[in-house]
Formats: C-alpha cells, sequence, structure tokens
C-alpha cells in the first residue's frame, strides 16, 4: 500500500484509536489529599512531592493541611472542614497522610460510608486499630528502618552497645515505641530506655539520666514539643534543646533530621510513601476494586551520614562506611 493511498484511512484508524481510549484517558481526576501536619512541615514537604511525581499529568490535586502538630486541639475542626471540602467537590480519589487525620477524618466520615476511593499513607499504628482494610480504604504503613539504622552506626561507631529512644507523647511517638518493643531482641544494641516527652525541659530534666544510660539516641517525631512557654516546636529547635542536653550520637529517622544535625540514618521517605499511596490510588480511579489493592509498607531505606557532625564528634570509620552512604554537611 503506497503512502497516499493509505491516508484514506487515517479518520477510520483515529475513530478506532478513540473508541477503545477508555474514558478515564481523556480526563484529569479530581484529587484531594489531607495531611495530618502543617504545610511547612518536612515529612509533608516529602510525602507531597511523591504524590505529584505520580498523579501531576494525570489529576488536578488539592492540599489540605490540618496542623495537628502545633494545634492538636484544632484537629478535629480541620478535619470537619476537610470533610466538608470533599463533599463540595466530590472528587475521585483522596489520599490521607499520617495517623491523626485516620482518626479524625477517615474513621468517622469516609470509611465503609462512600464509594470514592481513600488511600492512607505514613500511618503509625496497626491498620486494624483503624479498621483497615476497608471497603474503600487501602495504603501503605509507616515503619522507621530502626534494626537498620542501629547496625549502620555500630559500622560508624563500633562501641555503640546501648541505645535510647525519644519521641513526642503523641500517637506516632506510641506507635514508634510499639515497634521498637516488636524488634528489639534483633536489634545489635541493647534497647536502654524509651522516652516520651512533651516539652524541652523534660529533655533538659532528663540530661543526666540520658548521658548515663544512651550509648546513642533514636529520634523520631519530635515536632510539636513545647518550649518553657507552652508554644509548640518545628524539629530544628527541639534537635537544638536535645543537642544542649545529650552529647552522644543521636540517630535519625528521616533525611531533615540529619540534614539538620544528626549523625546518621537508614532513613524512611515521605517520597516513597506519597508515591506508592498515589499509585494505588490511581488504580483504584482506573477502575481497580480497592479489595485488590492490599496494604503494604515502606522497604526502601537510604544510608545517610552528617559529616559535620561526625567530625565534631571525633567519629572516623573505615573509608568503605562512608562510600557506602549518602553525605551530607552543614554550615559550620
Amino acid at each position: 500500500m503506497n503512502f497516499k493511498h493509505s491516508l484514506c484511512y487515517l479518520p477510520y484508524l483515529c475513530l478506532a484509536l478513540l473508541l477503545a481510549t477508555p474514558s478515564w484517558a481523556s480526563e484529569r481526576f479530581k484529587v484531594v489529599v489531607v495531611m495530618s501536619y502543617e504545610e511547612n512541615n518536612p515529612w509533608c514537604q516529602e510525602i507531597k512531592q511523591g504524590i505529584d511525581s505520580v498523579l501531576a499529568d494525570t489529576s488536578d490535586i488539592e492540599y489540605i493541611y490540618m496542623d495537628t502538630k502545633v494545634n492538636f486541639a484544632g484537629g478535629q475542626a480541620k478535619a470537619d472542614q476537610a470533610f466538608e471540602r470533599i463533599k463540595q467537590t466530590q472528587p475521585d480519589g483522596i489520599i490521607t497522610a499520617d495517623d491523626n487525620v485516620q482518626k479524625m477524618l477517615v474513621v468517622p466520615y469516609l470509611k465503609n460510608q462512600t464509594q470514592t476511593p481513600v488511600m492512607f499513607c505514613g500511618v503509625n499504628a496497626n491498620p486494624s486499630a483503624y479498621g483497615y482494610p476497608a471497603d474503600n480504604v487501602s495504603g501503605i504503613l509507616e515503619r522507621g528502618h530502626i534494626r537498620e539504622s542501629i547496625a549502620f552506626l555500630k559500622q560508624l561507631k563500633e562501641s555503640i552497645a546501648k541505645v535510647c529512644f525519644l519521641a513526642k507523647d503523641s500517637p506516632s511517638g506510641l506507635a514508634l515505641k510499639r515497634q521498637v518493643k516488636a524488634e528489639e531482641s534483633s536489634y545489635l544494641a541493647k534497647n536502654n530506655g524509651f522516652y516520651l516527652t512533651q516539652s524541652t525541659d523534660q529533655i533538659k530534666q532528663q540530661a543526666d539520666t540520658l548521658n548515663a544510660k544512651c550509648d546513642a539516641i533514636y529520634i523520631d517525631s519530635l515536632e510539636g514539643i513545647m518550649d518553657s512557654a507552652g508554644n509548640p516546636l518545628n524539629h530544628l529547635q527541639v534537635f537544638a534543646a536535645l543537642e544542649a542536653a545529650y552529647k552522644g550520637p543521636i540517630i535519625g529517622a528521616n533525611k531533615y533530621h540529619v540534614d539538620q544535625g544528626a549523625l546518621s540514618a537508614v532513613v524512611k521517605t515521605g517520597q516513597e510513601q506519597g508515591e506508592e499511596a498515589a499509585k494505588l490510588l490511581l488504580k483504584a480511579m482506573q477502575g481497580a476494586p480497592v479489595s485488590e489493592l492490599p496494604i503494604t509498607r515502606n522497604f526502601r531505606g537510604r544510608r545517610i551520614i552528617n559529616i559535620t557532625t561526625m567530625e565534631r564528634q571525633n567519629i572516623n570509620p573505615r573509608p568503605i562506611v562512608l562510600r557506602s552512604a549518602s553525605l551530607v554537611s552543614m554550615q559550620k
């Protein structure tokens, strides 16, 4: 068939392709994302990056922030407002990030009460605590790479034998405590204490105990801890108070912990949480039953070392340990 003759068939070919293309492929989805925390929270920013990387080409995404790290008492009112917005916009899909939004929005308003698929991410609790999976709910759990982070720290400093844990006294902190309790027999250092705190004053009061009992401290979920005047602090502010009180190595759970001064981590990332939740939601919006999208958890971890902190603490690991990790530094 010559080229001129084949042109006669182009209209029919185009019509056939249009008829064969699913309706969702030519329309943009409407997605609402409800974050438990505030917009400038580094974890929320990482999750947003992950969601956008998957859905930006196919969806119009609206982000709502409940600000529960800085104002937990106002969280339920923000959840109520988010539900009103969802009713108004009638999205094709919803993503909900972290535990507070599950308790305040998904469980009372969305779970088994709508056909709209809801995918969670950043959930620390056992999913059964929220009755997940549900007819319209699935997602990805958040689990810290604690075992791996301790093993990595021992490569940096072999003398580490006793590790303590510090987190805000909150649902996320309690979930971290449950994870440590379940895993601690596999750690390469003894769990020598778990400290849940609400204020930097408590951290100062615990300084002697922490320095005496802990060869290193693993931290997570510090945002929202209060200062002496009762003002909620961000992670960098809380970390400064911890550094003033405790002189040993500090292990982070997230990249921004190491960026802001923790010695090392095998990090979990918000990007992975956002990407996986978005992939699940896209499948659901394209017609996959939520019942066929099982709950998963994060598995990717990345080794990171803050070389400024390493030098300040006079830690001199083998070169191969440095070559296996991403290195970050801070202004001295």
